[in-house]
């Protein structure tokens, strides 16, 4: 493979779900109000994570990083096609989508990390209550934010460096809402069947491979809980099925869009909405409405916010 990209491409068209005016505005708004929930709900985790000294510990600490992730991942790619729908040009040009490309395995990949650390702090709070503190310290929960960082700067650059360098020569027009590896590819000008493989293999298999090892650590936990309670698992589940629904979300569309990267039919169209616009603004909503620790944080900052007499600080 050459050194220099041989591309004629100068810039890609990407293709939506519809070219009706009507679906771009109802588009355009549907993604606009569901954009605006992820960064106000992943932030306002951020915040009360920053804010609330009850929330000082390992597993908040790890969701307000989630949450950050969270942020840049799906502005790497939901305000381009916001922009897109409104202007009604899909033109993205060959350096931006590039761009795009690394910063989503990039972001992607520091993503798992951080949900593996968050499975090994709940296995360590409950199977190892007398040691959390001491195994889950700050330089330890440091460790796995740095780990995140390094493994998606390796997971994007292992693929990116082959893409960057394949000739485009046309067609140009992406058959999806943004720019992403297995689509792209279908553009060169060159036979791509090796590194077909070598995105299935890094992409779809990791995630296949870390979704089915959180689920069997999930799995381990609940077991652990059930033989040393005499089968309550009510308490165990509770703490656990914020973690879960979250693990299902995430990686249910990844491993599709992934484990099968080249499908014939458009159905990743239709996971990308799921994937970059209903699942990162369910994300707050299950770590707040559904988390008694957030809920009573939230109440602190009510009061706080209203004072002890009712009226406005």
């Amino acid at each position: 493979m050459d050194a220099t990209n041989d591309s004629v491409v100068s810039e890609f068209v990407l293709i939506g779900l519809s070219n009706s005016w009507e679906m771009h505005l109802f588009l355009f708004w549907f993604f606009s109000v569901f954009y605006m929930g992820i960064i106000l709900g992943n932030l306002f985790i951020v915040f009360m994570v920053i804010t609330d000294s009850h929330l000082h510990t390992p597993m908040y600490f790890l969701l307000a990083n989630l949450s950050l992730l969270d942020i840049g991942l799906y502005s790497t790619t939901v305000p381009k096609m916001i922009s897109n729908l409104f202007t009604n040009c899909n033109i993205i040009t060959f350096p931006k989508c590039m761009i795009q490309i690394f910063f989503i395995h990039f972001v992607g990949g520091g993503e798992m990390v951080v949900l593996i650390a968050m499975a090994y702090d709940r296995y360590t709070a409950i199977c190892k209550p007398l040691h959390y503190l001491t195994i889950m310290s700050p330089k330890m929960c440091v460790s796995f934010i740095v780990a995140a960082w390094i493994v998606g700067i390796i997971h994007a650059v292992s693929q990116f460096v082959f893409v960057i360098n394949l000739p485009f020569c046309g067609p140009n027009e992406v058959d999806s809402f943004y720019c992403d590896f297995p689509r792209v590819m279908k553009l060169t000008c060159v036979d791509t069947y090796k590194l077909e493989f070598v995105i299935i293999a890094n992409s779809g298999f990791i995630s296949m491979a870390t979704f089915f090892s959180l689920i069997i650590s999930y799995i381990f936990i609940l077991v652990t809980v059930w033989k040393r309670s005499s089968g309550d698992l009510s308490k165990a589940f509770v703490t656990l099925s914020a973690h879960i629904t979250v693990v299902i979300l995430v990686f249910t569309p990844c491993m599709f869009l992934y484990v099968w990267p080249f499908p014939t039919t458009s159905l990743d169209k239709y996971f990308f909405i799921v994937d970059f616009s209903i699942t990162p603004l369910l994300n707050p909503a299950i770590y707040t409405l559904r988390n008694k620790d957030m809920r009573v944080a939230m109440r602190r900052l009510g009061k706080r916010i209203v004072g002890p007499s009712g009226i406005s600080q």
